[in-house]
């Protein structure tokens, strides 16, 4: 009889057993980071689209949505963009779908950083002259993909700061 013995008065408890190298090891919170992280970054990126939309519907380079969403060097040319736009007279209008996904998580980078990828749907989305609503030649909206970064700040928000559309590529 090797087993634990009860001080007296005592209620037996459970008998203790030792760790052995083939056991799982303690629970992490890795998978509920890199979840949050996903989740933190995917929200980032809707936000930037439908700022960016709503900012290039008014011909604004400098709505404050803009930067709630984007960091640069992105912010800085989704301004440009916007403001050429504006100068030459176009707005953009209409509705764009998107289908986004997380390709990476990297929280051990410096800084953290998300991957998406998307497939755009910008075949209701188009580029018109803002004075009568015609579309501007060769403006035609695609379905592409298009990939962007979200990364995390110090202060914990994250912002999308880089992106890249790739008309050439369908989707």
């Amino acid at each position: 009889m090797f087993g634990a013995v009860p001080a007296c008065g005592a209620e037996p408890g459970p008998t203790p057993r030792a760790v052995t190298a083939g056991d799982a090891p303690a629970p992490t919170h890795r998978a509920a980071d890199e979840q949050a992280a996903r989740k933190a970054a995917l929200a980032a990126y809707a936000g930037y689209l439908a700022a960016s939309r709503k900012a290039s519907g008014r011909g604004d380079p400098h709505d404050p949505e803009l930067s709630r969403f984007l960091a640069d060097p992105l912010l800085t040319r989704v301004r440009l963009t916007i403001r050429k736009a504006k100068e030459h007279g176009a707005m953009r209008t209409g509705t764009l779908v998107s289908d986004p996904t997380v390709t990476s998580v990297s929280l051990d980078s410096s800084p953290p950083a998300v991957e998406i990828q998307d497939c755009l749907d910008a075949t209701g989305y188009r580029l018109v002259y803002a004075r009568d609503k015609r579309v501007v030649p060769g403006t035609g909206g695609t379905r592409h993909l298009a990939t962007a970064t979200a990364t995390r700040y110090p202060d914990g928000r994250w912002l999308i700061s880089a992106g890249a559309a790739h008309e050439d590529q369908p989707c």
